[in-house]
């Protein structure tokens, strides 16, 4: 009997689940389990001639990585292919331009150009199209939000509601209520989730990140934190804009 440990990206329950069906296909893997809790999120898979990139093949499957045994630094690849910048992040990219797209459309048949609102719609979109995909799988949202993030991680209700505090900033700019206060309160949102990336990215932390919920497997990266960035400054901006 084999039993391999090793370090993968599988950081929640539905990150679990996702994995299942591969691993409980393979006739080779008598038992298999995932330490969530451990930093290196070790999946641990006892069987008979079972071999680590067998294990990584059944990973990647699923859209997750195996990084190598627990504890050490040494890859396993389970092939040759590597994912590009653009077909990874596409999905995060293609929001920005629909939501860019939107407010340069809506400018054009404007009298004149306004930068606040031209600000104020594409922040919108953004929110409102970014906390559907999160509502998608709220739960697993909730389990891989609190795998770095600084407040979801002491107080797991706070993934729940995040995808909703998203959704009424997104409407509180597209129906312009209370811009001074909208503005304010989204500086403080992005500024409070920049820690979370920021300090998992400081750790070198291979895991998922949640900013499209679980529907895609974005790993986290500085897009995250320009992500997170952008949002603050334009609504540090707009703040100045109305103070001035």
């Amino acid at each position: 009997m084999t039993i391999h440990k090793l370090a993968t990206n599988l950081n929640c329950g539905s990150c679990v689940a996702a994995v299942r069906p591969f691993l409980d296909a393979d006739p080779t893997i008598r038992r298999w389990e995932v330490d969530t809790n451990n930093p290196g999120k070790v999946l641990t898979v006892e069987g008979e001639a079972v071999t680590p990139r067998q294990i990584a093949r059944h990973v990647e499957r699923a859209g997750f990585k195996v990084f190598g045994p627990a504890g050490t630094g040494e890859p396993i690849n389970p092939s040759s292919d590597s994912r590009s910048f653009m077909s990874t992040y596409w999905p995060v990219l293609l929001v920005f331009a629909y939501s860019l797209g939107i407010a340069i459309v809506l400018e054009c048949f404007a009298e004149k150009f306004d930068g606040m609102r031209a600000m104020s719609n594409f922040m919108g979109g953004f929110f409102v199209a970014f906390s559907f995909f999160k509502l998608l799988d709220l739960p697993g949202f909730a389990d891989a939000f609190q795998g770095y993030d600084v407040v979801a991680k002491p107080i797991r209700t706070y993934g729940y509601l995040y995808p909703f505090i998203e959704l009424s900033l997104g409407l509180a700019y597209l129906v312009r209520f209370s811009p001074l206060l909208t503005n304010a309160a989204t500086m403080a949102f992005m500024l409070v989730g920049m820690i979370g990336v920021a300090r998992a990215l400081a750790r070198k932390q291979q895991i998922r990140c949640a900013c499209l919920g679980t529907v895609f497997n974005l790993p986290m990266s500085t897009v995250a934190l320009i992500e997170d960035g952008l949002m603050a400054a334009m609504s540090a901006i707009m703040l100045a804009m109305l103070l001035s």
